[in-house]
């Protein structure tokens, strides 16, 4: 396995839950650091959300590995953001025996 072209500067970001300032809370994202990352598209969908149709693409997303709990480490539920382009990270899994490169499952979503 050759080593992968981390060549893309991605944020990772995670949900917190902040005030809406009327006793609620709404859902606001955190940035938590940058990782340099390879991204390869996967087959794409389109689908229906909310009844607007959205485009679907899967990627794999690898970046540098990093010990379970630590903060730059991605965890499903977080998100890589690249300027107006957002992955949601479904899974993460490392990638090589040794650990050096985690693999995360991500969704881009783009209105039609």
């Amino acid at each position: 396995m050759s080593a992968p072209r981390l060549n893309r500067r991605l944020t990772l970001e995670t949900p917190q839950r902040v005030s809406d300032g009327a006793g609620g809370f709404e859902e606001a994202w955190v940035p938590l650091g940058v990782l340099w990352a390879e991204l390869t598209a996967r087959a794409g969908r389109e689908a229906q959300v909310g009844g607007a149709p959205v485009s679907m693409v899967p990627y794999s997303i690898v970046v540098r590995g990093a010990p379970v709990g630590h903060p730059e480490r991605p965890v499903a539920r977080q998100r890589l953001r690249d300027r107006a382009r957002v992955f949601h990270i479904r899974s993460v899994a490392e990638r090589d025996p040794a650990g050096r490169y985690l693999s995360c499952a991500a969704d881009e979503e783009v209105a039609v």
